[in-house]
């Protein structure tokens, strides 16, 4: 059964990110004190007595007027440029959700925008609970019995989302108005020997969408999912937090991950775009599968080869995402051509397969999760002991390993020790003898026989241990 859904929303700037990381247990959204920071709608997981529940942490409603006028301050940088979508997104929250909390301001009173929000509430005939931020000190928590004059609600919360004060009381409120029964959560008999352990990993095959800013990540989320989950611009840097969405494929659970565009070093500003960086790279470690997204447009640019070699460090299986080719001028070598200059740039990674898409017309859009999903089957697949050390023999009689002061190279015994990425154990007589461009020739060779498609395989050598001699 789905988990019931809770929205936090508000006006910019009221603190409805710090309540969500308080409710959720960790700092998943980013927050800052300039308005605006949050823009698409951001997921987490809590409970409270027993219930457990999705909290929904949403942009800022801000009241579009025409005149540009705001009883408020500035939204964050570059945010004013996306007031419809962030709105858009913080009504579909409100829309999907179960009990909608409205945060309010208990330093600032009741403006223009929060009575113009309530009104907005009041049309939904949900639950409303008001949440009074900033309520630090009992002064600012008798004050706000003005929010009941929003008439959305039949109490008002005093709360101080960073300290966490009254929180307990919100979220009672928060379970009373969900009105579903406790979740049953067992607790395992250590001394039951036979006891198997409940498994609580995401079983899905996660996806992360990575890229330099503007190359189309958050254009390609949507169309694969076929609907406006993220705010598209074509102004960079729109997506800031890592959002994930989980959709069903062809019976498949998946997980995909848009991040915000990774800058180079130098041009990441400090603060929130520096977090949103943080998230990016956090989002590729907990990947299976990381879709590289260049822009067919402007080609191959130095950061994106460095965006690849963070997928390799991370070894991360990988597939190359060619967008905007529609808008590409091409003849008929174009293609031929741009996939030579692809696979020169990126040859440390050139297992990954290549393709070219446009998120905007949808041209070639089904190959995208196509690839990405037969990828995660090849970086799983585990070759049998008796076929790989078959594979290596031959490989090592047709290409001799050459020795390093009169000592050789010998390979014993080759067994795959691991997938998710496929690792090699090689049992040698003397593993300092291994020249690097030797184990690439053997990675090759595996490549050669079984492909491993998108995927990085990890070579290890050990010195076998030698026997004891009989006394």
């Amino acid at each position: 059964m789905a988990k019931p859904l809770v929205a936090l929303v508000g006006r910019p700037n009221v603190g409805k990110s710090t309540l969500f990381n308080r409710l959720v247990g960790e700092r998943k959204s980013v927050t800052s004190d300039i308005p605006g920071t949050t823009r698409d709608r951001i997921f987490g997981e809590a409970d409270w007595n027993g219930v457990d529940f999705m909290v929904i942490d949403t942009g800022g409603i801000e009241v579009w007027q025409p005149r540009g006028v705001r009883d408020t301050s500035p939204l964050a940088e570059g945010s004013v440029d996306f007031v419809p979508q962030i709105r858009s997104q913080a009504l579909q929250a409100v829309e999907e959700a179960d009990v909608v909390v409205l945060m309010v301001d208990a330093i600032q009173g009741i403006t223009a925008a929060d009575q113009d929000i309530a009104e907005i509430l009041r049309k939904t005939n949900k639950p409303i609970l008001v949440a009074a931020n900033k309520a630090d000190n009992i002064e600012r928590s008798n004050d706000a019995v003005e929010f009941y004059a929003l008439g959305v609600s039949d109490e008002v919360f005093p709360i101080s989302s960073i300290h966490g004060t009254g929180t307990g009381d919100l979220l009672d409120a928060i379970v009373k108005a969900l009105n579903v029964p406790p979740t049953p959560h067992p607790i395992p008999d250590e001394d039951d020997e036979n006891a198997v352990p409940e498994d609580d990993d995401d079983p899905s095959i996660k996806i992360a969408i990575v890229g330099r800013p503007n190359v189309g990540k958050s254009s390609l989320l949507n169309r694969l999912i076929g609907h406006e989950r993220a705010i598209v611009s074509p102004l960079a840097g729109t997506t800031r937090d890592a959002v994930d969405t989980h959709l069903t494929w062809n019976g498949l659970p998946i997980t995909l991950i848009d991040t915000a565009g990774i800058r180079k070093r130098g041009s990441i500003e400090p603060g929130v775009e520096q977090f949103s960086v943080i998230r990016a790279y956090k989002a590729l470690e907990r990947a299976d599968v990381a879709l590289l997204i260049l822009d067919g447009e402007e080609g191959i640019a130095a950061q994106d080869t460095h965006i690849a070699g963070m997928i390799k460090d991370a070894n991360r299986s990988v597939v190359i995402v060619v967008n905007k080719w529609d808008a590409v001028e091409k003849d008929e070598h174009t293609l031929t051509e741009f996939t030579k200059q692809v696979k020169n740039r990126f040859d440390f990674i050139g297992y990954a397969p290549i393709l070219f898409i446009s998120a905007k017309t949808g041209q070639r859009i089904h190959t995208v999760l196509e690839t990405a999903t037969r990828v995660q089957e090849e970086r799983l697949t585990r070759i049998p002991t008796s076929a790989l050390n078959q594979l290596i023999r031959e490989a090592t009689a047709k290409h001799s390993p050459s020795g390093r002061t009169g000592q050789k190279l010998k390979i014993y015994y080759c067994s795959q020790v691991r997938v998710d990425p496929p690792t090699f154990l090689f049992h040698v007589n003397n593993r300092n003898l291994v020249h690097f461009s030797y184990e690439r020739y053997l990675e090759n060779q595996i490549r050669e026989h079984f492909t491993f498609i998108g995927t990085p395989l990890r070579l290890s050598f050990r010195n076998r241990e030698r026997e004891p001699r009989a006394k």
